[in-house]
């Protein structure tokens, strides 16, 4: 492991573009967030009173749905139970136009059921409503494969409406109650410090490693460790950002990662189902592999968003299924955005390729470490 030192020109580069970044109002405000919480978990109330009176949510912006209360819904229940009531809240409350994130409080349903396949149309609940905007504007989205997202690597723009016709829709959801005010407690007392924190996989896959050095490059060289070798990084403190494969490195051995997490941190791994659930696992369950079913959890052997948020991260990505390598969030767009003031939401959904698709953001979407010093 080593810190990352950087040519001159390649400094300067870097932080004309975190200088261009920055000028962009990413923060948000209460009044721009819907707050979605199905009246049939109590787990979901429960969110929603904690996060609307920490983030003075208005009361005509919390969405009350009755879904089921599973984490796997099918297609006709996500259309009856889900997106109807939800878009009844926007349009019967003249919300349309002033709301950019939508927040899903775990007990909303997390997959919608479907093919499985780059033509297929199953999805993530989060997913399939960031295109809630562009249909209630008369265009109504195609179901199969990934969609592309007209936010993605938009480092310059101010995310608004109608510009962007999407969206940015991020869900609160951990192990349990305690561990999503947790969350939440962290989004406000997030600061610009701490470490980027940017594991490698090692000449396995030349493209995702790629990204990851750019990362490197676009971010301040004195705040970012990057290892290239083929050891896993373990225990590091301080981590305000985090970037690797998962259990997709062969060399990953454990469940946790060991991290003092600082308030504010976020995580992204390239792992196809690590989205997958946010039912808590026997503590003696670690990583295995798809080879040997008696290993896995929950329908596979991969690590979890949720032990990233019960191990102290405030955000992270995740997958409810496969997204392939092309459609995981791009960490060199993701973590200079966050560094340099965009909110959560913003900086996970300007690095994400593809809507409609198999991708979840976990987090406060107001969430902002504010301008580097």
């Amino acid at each position: 492991m080593r810190f990352v030192n950087h040519l001159k020109i390649v400094l300067r580069f870097g932080f004309a573009v975190a200088l261009a970044i920055n000028r962009i109002s990413g923060a948000g405000r209460a009044e721009n967030v819907l707050v979605v919480v199905n009246a049939n978990s109590s787990l979901s109330r429960s969110i929603g009173e904690y996060y609307t009176r920490r983030r003075a949510i208005p009361a005509k912006n919390v969405c009350s749905i009755r879904s089921p209360d599973q984490e796997t819904i099918s297609r006709g229940e996500y259309d009856k139970f889900v997106a109807a009531p939800i878009a009844s809240c926007l349009t019967g409350r003249g919300l349309v136009e002033s709301i950019l994130y939508v927040v899903l409080t775990q007990g909303v349903p997390l997959r919608i059921t479907g093919a499985v396949s780059l033509t297929g149309d199953n999805a993530s609940v989060d997913s399939e409503l960031t295109l809630l905007y562009a249909d209630l504007h008369g265009s109504k989205h195609r179901l199969e494969g990934p969609f592309p997202n007209p936010f993605f690597r938009q480092r310059d723009a101010d995310f608004r409406h109608p510009q962007f016709p999407v969206y940015l829709v991020t869900r609160l959801a951990a192990y349990d109650l305690a561990g999503v005010k947790a969350m939440i407690d962290r989004s406000l007392a997030a600061r610009n410090t701490g470490k980027f924190v940017l594991d490698l996989r090692s000449k396995e896959d030349a493209q995702g490693d790629d990204w990851l050095r750019n990362a490197a490059i676009l971010l301040p060289a004195a705040r970012v460790l990057m290892d290239e070798s083929p050891k896993v990084i373990y225990g590091e403190k301080r981590v305000i950002g985090y970037a690797g494969w998962g259990s997709n490195d062969s060399q990953r051995k454990l469940r946790h990662l060991g991290f003092e997490w600082l308030p504010g941190a976020i995580a992204t791994e390239y792992v196809s189902t690590n989205g997958r659930t946010f039912a808590r696992p026997p503590e003696n369950w670690t990583l295995g592999t798809w080879k040997d079913e008696k290993s896995w959890f929950s329908g596979a052997p991969q690590t979890l968003v949720a032990d990233l948020i019960a191990d102290g991260a405030t955000g992270a990505a995740g997958h409810i299924d496969e997204p392939y390598l092309t459609y995981t969030p791009r960490p060199d767009f993701l973590l200079p955005a966050y560094y340099s003031g965009r909110n959560l939401a913003e900086s996970f959904y300007l690095s994400i390729p593809a809507l409609s698709w198999q991708n979840i953001v976990i987090g406060d979407p107001l969430c902002s470490l504010g301008s580097p010093k």
